[in-house]
């Protein structure tokens, strides 16, 4: 009986960890104004406190930001995102990203991930692929804190680079392999 106990108070934590960080998650907000001003505070402590990956935007034919993604499972999870495309610091789209998962998992977690598109080749793809994935043409730079990540650390020659960061919550990890990206009208 303690066992079925804990089982549903973990299932129901889950839950709703899951169900109140989706409500702070720009769901069901008034358009693109509160996206944006979400990119915009995500950008500047992405390069005020990583200033290395400020020379990675500087030279990235687009950049994908998404503020705030939340991730939630208890055996089957998935995670959900909105953002904004940006082409020359105007945005020019919007996206959200959802994965689904399956496997041993529990938690819940946010944290604000940024795909740099290297070339024009990637971002056309991105932009013209009708829910574009994330795969293995991607390099993935995981920050934690007290970690320190630089362009140097960050190899360019990939077609596209993805930048995890801000962790917060009790899932281990953040990836986003698998994750899809579909434009959409905020």
């Amino acid at each position: 009986m303690t066992q079925t106990t804990r089982r549903a108070l973990i299932a129901s934590a889950s839950a709703a960890a899951f169900l109140t960080s989706a409500c702070m998650n720009t769901v069901g907000s008034q358009g693109g104004a509160i996206i944006d001003q979400r990119v915009d505070q995500t950008l500047n402590h992405l390069y005020q406190n990583h200033p290395g990956v400020a020379e990675v935007g500087r030279n990235a034919a687009g950049i994908l930001v998404m503020p705030l993604v939340t991730e939630a499972g208890l055996g089957i999870g998935g995670s959900y995102g909105r953002g904004a495309l940006r082409v020359q610091g105007v945005t020019v789209d919007y996206y959200s990203a959802a994965q689904i998962s399956a496997g041993l998992q529990i938690g819940a977690q946010q944290y604000a991930h940024v795909l740099f598109f290297m070339t024009d080749q990637s971002l056309t793809n991105f932009r013209t692929t009708i829910g574009w994935s994330a795969g293995a043409d991607a390099e993935y730079a995981v920050m934690d804190q007290g970690e320190n990540i630089s362009a140097e650390t960050i190899t360019t020659l990939e077609p596209v680079v993805a930048v995890i960061f801000g962790q917060a919550g009790l899932i281990a990890s953040a990836v986003i392999e698998g994750t899809k990206y579909t434009r959409i009208i905020p």
